[in-house]
Protein backbone atom coordinates (compact mmCIF):
# COMPACT_ATOMS: atom_id res chain seq x y z
CA UNK A 1 0.00 0.00 0.00
CA UNK A 2 1.43 3.34 -1.09
CA UNK A 3 2.25 5.88 1.61
CA UNK A 4 0.10 9.00 1.70
CA UNK A 5 1.91 12.17 0.66
CA UNK A 6 2.06 14.75 3.44
CA UNK A 7 0.08 17.90 2.67
CA UNK A 8 2.18 20.87 1.56
CA UNK A 9 1.13 23.97 3.47
CA UNK A 10 4.13 26.09 2.48
CA UNK A 11 4.13 28.99 0.03
CA UNK A 12 5.64 26.59 -2.51
CA UNK A 13 2.11 25.29 -2.91
CA UNK A 14 0.13 27.85 -5.02
CA UNK A 15 -3.07 26.88 -3.16
CA UNK A 16 -1.57 28.16 0.08
CA UNK A 17 -0.92 31.64 -1.29
CA UNK A 18 -4.35 31.67 -2.94
CA UNK A 19 -6.04 30.95 0.38
CA UNK A 20 -3.99 33.65 2.11
CA UNK A 21 -4.93 36.14 -0.61
CA UNK A 22 -8.61 35.19 -0.43
CA UNK A 23 -8.61 35.72 3.33
CA UNK A 24 -6.79 39.03 2.81
CA UNK A 25 -9.36 40.28 0.31
CA UNK A 26 -12.10 39.62 2.84
CA UNK A 27 -10.14 41.39 5.58
CA UNK A 28 -9.67 44.42 3.31
CA UNK A 29 -13.32 44.67 2.33
CA UNK A 30 -14.56 44.40 5.89
CA UNK A 31 -11.95 46.86 7.21
CA UNK A 32 -13.07 49.44 4.64
CA UNK A 33 -16.71 49.03 5.63
CA UNK A 34 -16.03 49.06 9.38
CA UNK A 35 -13.90 52.19 8.98
CA UNK A 36 -16.91 53.92 7.44
CA UNK A 37 -18.98 53.09 10.53
CA UNK A 38 -16.50 54.76 12.88
CA UNK A 39 -17.99 58.20 13.47
CA UNK A 40 -18.49 60.38 16.52
CA UNK A 41 -21.04 58.97 18.99
CA UNK A 42 -21.09 55.41 17.57
CA UNK A 43 -20.93 52.62 20.16
CA UNK A 44 -17.76 50.50 20.03
CA UNK A 45 -19.75 47.36 20.89
CA UNK A 46 -22.12 47.89 17.98
CA UNK A 47 -19.25 48.36 15.52
CA UNK A 48 -17.55 45.16 16.73
CA UNK A 49 -20.74 43.09 16.51
CA UNK A 50 -21.57 44.34 13.02
CA UNK A 51 -17.97 43.81 11.90
CA UNK A 52 -17.99 40.15 12.97
CA UNK A 53 -21.34 39.60 11.28
CA UNK A 54 -19.93 41.01 8.05
CA UNK A 55 -16.78 38.87 8.33
CA UNK A 56 -18.94 35.74 8.68
CA UNK A 57 -21.05 36.75 5.67
CA UNK A 58 -18.01 37.41 3.48
CA UNK A 59 -16.26 34.18 4.49
CA UNK A 60 -19.43 32.21 3.68
CA UNK A 61 -19.24 33.41 0.06
CA UNK A 62 -15.92 31.71 -0.73
CA UNK A 63 -14.90 28.04 -1.10
CA UNK A 64 -18.54 26.97 -1.06
CA UNK A 65 -19.02 23.23 -0.90
CA UNK A 66 -15.37 22.63 -0.03
CA UNK A 67 -14.60 20.59 3.09
CA UNK A 68 -12.27 23.13 4.64
CA UNK A 69 -12.53 25.13 7.82
CA UNK A 70 -12.88 28.86 7.37
CA UNK A 71 -13.89 31.76 9.56
CA UNK A 72 -12.61 34.71 11.55
CA UNK A 73 -8.89 34.83 12.32
CA UNK A 74 -9.32 37.85 14.59
CA UNK A 75 -12.60 39.36 15.82
CA UNK A 76 -13.42 42.97 15.06
CA UNK A 77 -11.88 45.18 17.73
CA UNK A 78 -11.91 48.96 18.14
CA UNK A 79 -9.39 50.40 20.58
CA UNK A 80 -9.91 53.97 21.89
CA UNK A 81 -7.22 56.65 21.88
CA UNK A 82 -4.73 55.48 24.54
CA UNK A 83 -5.64 51.76 24.35
CA UNK A 84 -2.88 49.67 22.77
CA UNK A 85 -4.20 46.11 22.65
CA UNK A 86 -7.29 45.10 20.65
CA UNK A 87 -10.46 46.03 22.56
CA UNK A 88 -13.86 44.37 22.18
CA UNK A 89 -16.40 45.03 24.96
CA UNK A 90 -19.19 42.70 26.13
CA UNK A 91 -22.87 43.61 26.15
CA UNK A 92 -23.09 42.27 29.73
CA UNK A 93 -20.43 44.71 31.00
CA UNK A 94 -22.41 47.91 31.45
CA UNK A 95 -19.58 50.42 31.55
CA UNK A 96 -17.52 49.04 28.65
CA UNK A 97 -20.55 48.37 26.45
CA UNK A 98 -21.63 52.02 26.69
CA UNK A 99 -18.29 53.38 25.38
CA UNK A 100 -18.68 55.56 22.29
CA UNK A 101 -16.24 57.06 19.81
CA UNK A 102 -15.13 60.63 20.42
CA UNK A 103 -14.46 63.22 17.75
CA UNK A 104 -10.82 63.50 16.65
CA UNK A 105 -9.54 60.59 18.76
CA UNK A 106 -7.10 58.07 17.28
CA UNK A 107 -8.73 54.63 17.20
CA UNK A 108 -7.28 51.28 16.17
CA UNK A 109 -9.45 48.92 14.08
CA UNK A 110 -8.27 45.30 13.89
CA UNK A 111 -9.85 42.22 12.31
CA UNK A 112 -9.10 39.25 10.09
CA UNK A 113 -10.31 36.20 8.18
CA UNK A 114 -8.91 32.71 7.66
CA UNK A 115 -9.35 30.08 4.95
CA UNK A 116 -8.27 26.52 5.77
CA UNK A 117 -6.25 27.81 8.73
CA UNK A 118 -4.37 30.41 6.67
CA UNK A 119 -5.17 33.61 8.50
CA UNK A 120 -4.55 37.24 7.67
CA UNK A 121 -4.98 40.06 10.17
CA UNK A 122 -4.98 43.79 9.50
CA UNK A 123 -5.01 46.82 11.79
CA UNK A 124 -5.40 50.48 10.86
CA UNK A 125 -5.46 53.69 12.89
CA UNK A 126 -7.84 56.49 11.95
CA UNK A 127 -8.89 59.82 13.41
CA UNK A 128 -12.62 59.75 14.23
CA UNK A 129 -14.42 62.36 12.14
CA UNK A 130 -16.82 64.75 13.87
CA UNK A 131 -20.56 64.70 13.25
CA UNK A 132 -20.13 67.82 11.13
CA UNK A 133 -17.78 65.81 8.88
CA UNK A 134 -15.81 68.94 8.08
CA UNK A 135 -13.07 68.84 5.49
CA UNK A 136 -10.37 70.10 7.84
CA UNK A 137 -7.05 68.35 7.41
CA UNK A 138 -5.78 66.65 10.59
CA UNK A 139 -2.91 68.73 11.87
CA UNK A 140 -0.62 69.18 14.85
CA UNK A 141 -0.09 66.16 17.06
CA UNK A 142 -2.79 64.10 15.29
CA UNK A 143 -0.85 64.42 12.04
CA UNK A 144 2.48 63.78 13.78
CA UNK A 145 1.17 60.51 15.22
CA UNK A 146 -0.24 59.09 11.99
CA UNK A 147 2.74 60.16 9.87
CA UNK A 148 5.18 58.67 12.40
CA UNK A 149 3.29 55.35 12.37
CA UNK A 150 3.03 55.31 8.58
CA UNK A 151 6.72 55.90 7.86
CA UNK A 152 7.84 53.60 10.68
CA UNK A 153 5.65 50.86 9.21
CA UNK A 154 7.02 51.41 5.70
CA UNK A 155 10.55 51.17 7.07
CA UNK A 156 9.84 48.03 9.10
CA UNK A 157 8.32 46.26 6.10
CA UNK A 158 11.47 46.93 4.08
CA UNK A 159 13.65 45.69 6.94
CA UNK A 160 11.80 42.34 6.68
CA UNK A 161 13.60 41.62 3.39
CA UNK A 162 16.27 38.91 3.74
CA UNK A 163 19.82 40.11 2.84
CA UNK A 164 20.54 40.31 -0.88
CA UNK A 165 17.07 39.15 -1.96
CA UNK A 166 16.53 42.00 -4.42
CA UNK A 167 20.19 42.67 -5.21
CA UNK A 168 20.91 43.09 -8.93
CA UNK A 169 24.20 42.55 -10.73
CA UNK A 170 26.52 39.63 -11.33
CA UNK A 171 26.19 36.28 -9.59
CA UNK A 172 29.19 37.17 -7.48
CA UNK A 173 27.60 40.43 -6.32
CA UNK A 174 24.34 38.64 -5.50
CA UNK A 175 26.17 35.90 -3.60
CA UNK A 176 28.10 38.44 -1.56
CA UNK A 177 24.93 40.37 -0.70
CA UNK A 178 23.09 37.19 0.33
CA UNK A 179 25.99 36.25 2.62
CA UNK A 180 25.56 39.41 4.69
CA UNK A 181 24.26 38.97 8.22
CA UNK A 182 20.55 39.80 8.73
CA UNK A 183 19.86 43.09 10.48
CA UNK A 184 19.70 42.67 14.26
CA UNK A 185 16.51 43.39 16.18
CA UNK A 186 18.27 46.05 18.24
CA UNK A 187 19.26 47.79 14.99
CA UNK A 188 15.65 47.58 13.77
CA UNK A 189 14.45 49.27 16.97
CA UNK A 190 17.20 51.90 16.64
CA UNK A 191 16.19 52.83 13.08
CA UNK A 192 12.49 52.91 13.90
CA UNK A 193 13.13 55.12 16.91
CA UNK A 194 14.83 57.60 14.61
CA UNK A 195 11.70 57.74 12.47
CA UNK A 196 9.17 58.25 15.26
CA UNK A 197 11.36 60.71 17.16
CA UNK A 198 11.41 62.85 14.00
CA UNK A 199 7.74 63.46 14.85
CA UNK A 200 8.31 63.78 18.63
CA UNK A 201 6.77 60.32 19.20
CA UNK A 202 8.00 57.08 20.77
CA UNK A 203 7.71 53.39 19.95
CA UNK A 204 5.28 51.45 22.12
CA UNK A 205 7.42 49.13 24.22
CA UNK A 206 7.19 45.43 23.51
CA UNK A 207 5.37 45.75 20.16
CA UNK A 208 5.74 42.28 18.63
CA UNK A 209 5.62 40.94 15.07
CA UNK A 210 5.00 37.20 14.78
CA UNK A 211 5.60 34.46 12.26
CA UNK A 212 2.27 33.15 10.94
CA UNK A 213 1.72 29.47 10.13
CA UNK A 214 -1.32 27.34 9.40
CA UNK A 215 -3.66 27.68 12.41
CA UNK A 216 -1.01 29.71 14.21
CA UNK A 217 -0.57 33.50 14.51
CA UNK A 218 2.21 33.37 17.10
CA UNK A 219 4.80 31.07 15.55
CA UNK A 220 8.36 30.15 16.44
CA UNK A 221 9.84 33.47 15.32
CA UNK A 222 9.14 36.99 16.57
CA UNK A 223 10.49 40.52 16.40
CA UNK A 224 10.15 42.60 19.56
CA UNK A 225 10.47 46.38 19.24
CA UNK A 226 11.62 48.48 22.19
CA UNK A 227 11.73 45.35 24.40
CA UNK A 228 11.20 45.58 28.15
CA UNK A 229 11.34 43.17 31.10
CA UNK A 230 14.04 41.10 29.42
CA UNK A 231 11.85 40.10 26.47
CA UNK A 232 13.63 39.50 23.19
CA UNK A 233 12.93 38.39 19.66
CA UNK A 234 13.76 35.05 18.05
CA UNK A 235 14.70 34.15 14.48
CA UNK A 236 14.93 36.20 11.29
CA UNK A 237 12.60 36.66 8.29
CA UNK A 238 13.24 34.19 5.45
CA UNK A 239 11.86 33.39 2.01
CA UNK A 240 8.72 31.29 2.45
CA UNK A 241 7.68 33.03 5.68
CA UNK A 242 4.35 34.72 6.41
CA UNK A 243 4.47 37.39 9.13
CA UNK A 244 2.09 39.64 11.01
CA UNK A 245 4.18 42.83 11.07
CA UNK A 246 3.13 45.31 13.74
CA UNK A 247 4.16 48.85 14.64
CA UNK A 248 2.98 50.82 17.68
CA UNK A 249 3.65 54.55 18.15
CA UNK A 250 2.75 56.81 21.08
CA UNK A 251 2.55 60.56 21.58
CA UNK A 252 3.72 59.80 25.13
CA UNK A 253 6.71 57.86 26.40
CA UNK A 254 5.57 54.56 24.89
CA UNK A 255 5.52 52.90 28.33
CA UNK A 256 2.52 50.66 28.99
CA UNK A 257 0.15 49.76 31.83
CA UNK A 258 -2.56 47.15 32.29
CA UNK A 259 -6.08 48.54 32.70
CA UNK A 260 -8.83 47.22 34.96
CA UNK A 261 -11.19 46.58 32.03
CA UNK A 262 -12.28 42.96 31.72
CA UNK A 263 -10.09 40.96 29.31
CA UNK A 264 -12.54 39.69 26.68
CA UNK A 265 -10.11 38.50 24.02
CA UNK A 266 -8.81 34.94 24.40
CA UNK A 267 -7.04 32.24 22.41
CA UNK A 268 -6.67 28.49 22.87
CA UNK A 269 -3.18 27.23 23.69
CA UNK A 270 -1.67 23.83 22.93
CA UNK A 271 -1.81 22.85 26.62
CA UNK A 272 -4.22 20.05 27.58
CA UNK A 273 -5.74 19.84 31.03
CA UNK A 274 -8.54 17.86 32.64
CA UNK A 275 -11.04 20.64 33.39
CA UNK A 276 -13.14 19.88 36.47
CA UNK A 277 -16.15 22.16 36.03
CA UNK A 278 -18.82 21.12 33.49
CA UNK A 279 -19.28 24.78 32.51
CA UNK A 280 -15.57 25.03 31.71
CA UNK A 281 -15.63 21.89 29.56
CA UNK A 282 -18.72 23.11 27.72
CA UNK A 283 -17.18 26.52 27.04
CA UNK A 284 -13.91 25.00 25.81
CA UNK A 285 -15.77 22.59 23.53
CA UNK A 286 -17.60 25.49 21.88
CA UNK A 287 -14.34 27.44 21.51
CA UNK A 288 -12.51 24.53 19.86
CA UNK A 289 -15.40 23.95 17.43
CA UNK A 290 -15.88 27.60 16.45
CA UNK A 291 -12.43 29.16 16.57
CA UNK A 292 -9.75 26.46 16.71
CA UNK A 293 -6.58 28.24 17.84
CA UNK A 294 -7.50 31.69 16.52
CA UNK A 295 -8.33 34.61 18.88
CA UNK A 296 -11.96 35.17 19.78
CA UNK A 297 -14.12 37.44 21.90
CA UNK A 298 -16.36 36.10 24.66
CA UNK A 299 -19.26 37.94 23.00
CA UNK A 300 -18.94 35.52 20.05
CA UNK A 301 -19.97 32.56 22.22
CA UNK A 302 -23.62 31.46 22.42
CA UNK A 303 -24.14 32.48 26.05
CA UNK A 304 -21.97 35.46 27.00
CA UNK A 305 -22.70 35.24 30.74
CA UNK A 306 -21.96 31.51 30.86
CA UNK A 307 -18.77 32.11 28.87
CA UNK A 308 -17.54 34.64 31.44
CA UNK A 309 -17.79 31.89 34.07
CA UNK A 310 -16.56 29.04 31.86
CA UNK A 311 -13.28 30.69 30.84
CA UNK A 312 -12.10 31.24 34.43
CA UNK A 313 -10.81 27.70 34.95
CA UNK A 314 -9.57 27.54 31.34
CA UNK A 315 -7.38 30.60 31.88
CA UNK A 316 -6.22 29.48 35.31
CA UNK A 317 -5.08 26.11 33.89
CA UNK A 318 -3.47 27.82 30.84
CA UNK A 319 -5.76 26.05 28.40
CA UNK A 320 -6.73 29.53 27.21
CA UNK A 321 -4.52 32.58 26.91
CA UNK A 322 -6.13 35.78 28.15
CA UNK A 323 -5.18 39.07 26.47
CA UNK A 324 -5.08 41.83 29.07
CA UNK A 325 -6.34 45.29 28.16
CA UNK A 326 -3.18 47.40 27.91
CA UNK A 327 -2.90 51.15 27.40
CA UNK A 328 -0.33 53.93 27.25
CA UNK A 329 0.99 54.67 30.74
CA UNK A 330 0.59 58.42 30.19
CA UNK A 331 -2.91 58.01 28.68
CA UNK A 332 -1.41 59.49 25.50
CA UNK A 333 -2.88 58.73 22.05
CA UNK A 334 -1.46 55.65 20.35
CA UNK A 335 -1.38 54.54 16.69
CA UNK A 336 -0.97 50.92 15.69
CA UNK A 337 -0.66 49.28 12.27
CA UNK A 338 -0.57 45.56 11.46
CA UNK A 339 0.24 44.11 8.05
CA UNK A 340 0.22 40.44 7.05
CA UNK A 341 3.02 39.80 4.57
CA UNK A 342 4.44 36.87 2.62
CA UNK A 343 8.13 36.75 1.71
CA UNK A 344 8.75 35.21 -1.70
CA UNK A 345 11.88 34.99 -3.83
CA UNK A 346 10.67 38.19 -5.51
CA UNK A 347 10.35 40.15 -2.27
CA UNK A 348 7.68 41.15 0.23
CA UNK A 349 4.02 40.67 -0.71
CA UNK A 350 1.51 42.72 1.29
CA UNK A 351 -1.36 40.30 1.82
CA UNK A 352 -3.57 42.36 4.12
CA UNK A 353 -2.42 45.88 4.88
CA UNK A 354 -3.85 49.16 6.16
CA UNK A 355 -4.56 51.69 3.39
CA UNK A 356 -1.58 53.83 2.40
CA UNK A 357 -1.66 57.16 4.20
CA UNK A 358 -2.37 60.14 1.95
CA UNK A 359 0.23 62.39 3.58
CA UNK A 360 -1.07 65.41 1.63
CA UNK A 361 -4.14 65.34 3.88
CA UNK A 362 -2.10 65.61 7.09
CA UNK A 363 -0.48 68.90 7.96
CA UNK A 364 2.72 68.57 9.98
CA UNK A 365 5.88 70.64 9.98
CA UNK A 366 7.98 67.63 11.00
CA UNK A 367 9.62 65.12 8.66
CA UNK A 368 12.24 62.37 8.47
CA UNK A 369 15.66 63.76 7.54
CA UNK A 370 18.01 60.86 8.35
CA UNK A 371 19.78 59.91 5.09
CA UNK A 372 20.12 56.20 5.92
CA UNK A 373 16.39 55.91 6.61
CA UNK A 374 15.38 57.91 3.54
CA UNK A 375 17.59 55.64 1.42
CA UNK A 376 15.87 52.52 2.80
CA UNK A 377 12.41 54.03 2.30
CA UNK A 378 13.22 54.61 -1.37
CA UNK A 379 14.04 50.93 -1.89
CA UNK A 380 11.39 48.67 -3.50
CA UNK A 381 9.84 45.88 -1.47
CA UNK A 382 9.57 43.49 -4.39
CA UNK A 383 11.17 42.84 -7.76
CA UNK A 384 9.35 44.17 -10.81
CA UNK A 385 10.73 41.38 -13.04
CA UNK A 386 7.55 39.33 -13.20
CA UNK A 387 5.48 42.37 -14.12
CA UNK A 388 7.99 43.44 -16.76
CA UNK A 389 7.97 39.97 -18.30
CA UNK A 390 4.18 40.03 -18.63
CA UNK A 391 4.34 43.52 -20.09
CA UNK A 392 6.99 42.48 -22.62
CA UNK A 393 4.93 39.43 -23.62
CA UNK A 394 1.87 41.62 -24.18
CA UNK A 395 3.93 44.10 -26.21
CA UNK A 396 5.45 41.28 -28.28
CA UNK A 397 2.00 39.78 -28.89
CA UNK A 398 0.64 43.16 -29.93
CA UNK A 399 3.58 43.72 -32.30
CA UNK A 400 2.99 40.31 -33.94
CA UNK A 401 -0.72 41.05 -34.37
CA UNK A 402 0.00 44.45 -35.92
CA UNK A 403 2.56 42.87 -38.27
CA UNK A 404 0.01 40.23 -39.35
CA UNK A 405 -2.59 42.93 -39.99
CA UNK A 406 -0.12 44.86 -42.15
CA UNK A 407 0.67 41.73 -44.15
CA UNK A 408 -3.03 41.01 -44.67
CA UNK A 409 -3.71 44.57 -45.86
CA UNK A 410 -0.73 44.47 -48.26
CA UNK A 411 -1.98 41.15 -49.68
CA UNK A 412 -5.36 42.73 -50.33
CA UNK A 413 -3.71 45.59 -52.18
Amino acid sequence: MAEETAADYTLSNPDTLTKYKTAAQISHRVLETVTGWCVEGEKILSICERGDKLLDEEVAKVYKGKKILKGISHPTTVSPSSFITPFTPLSTDTEDSSMVLKSHEAIKIQLGAQIDGFGTIVCDTIIVPSEKKDDEKPSGREADLLCAAYYANELLLRLMLPPGLLTSGSDEVKKKAAAEKPITQSKITHLLEKVVKSYDCNLVEGTTSWLFERNEIEGKKKIVLAPSDGSKGEGVPEVGDVWGVEIGVSLGTGKIKTLENRPTLHRRTTITYGLKRPSSRQTLSEIVKKFGTFPFSLRQLDDERAAKVGVVECVRSNVLRQYEVVADKDAAPVARLLTTIAISKNGVIRLSAPPALDTSKYHTEKKVTDEEILRILEQPMASAKSKNKKKKKKQAKKAVEEEEEEEESSDED
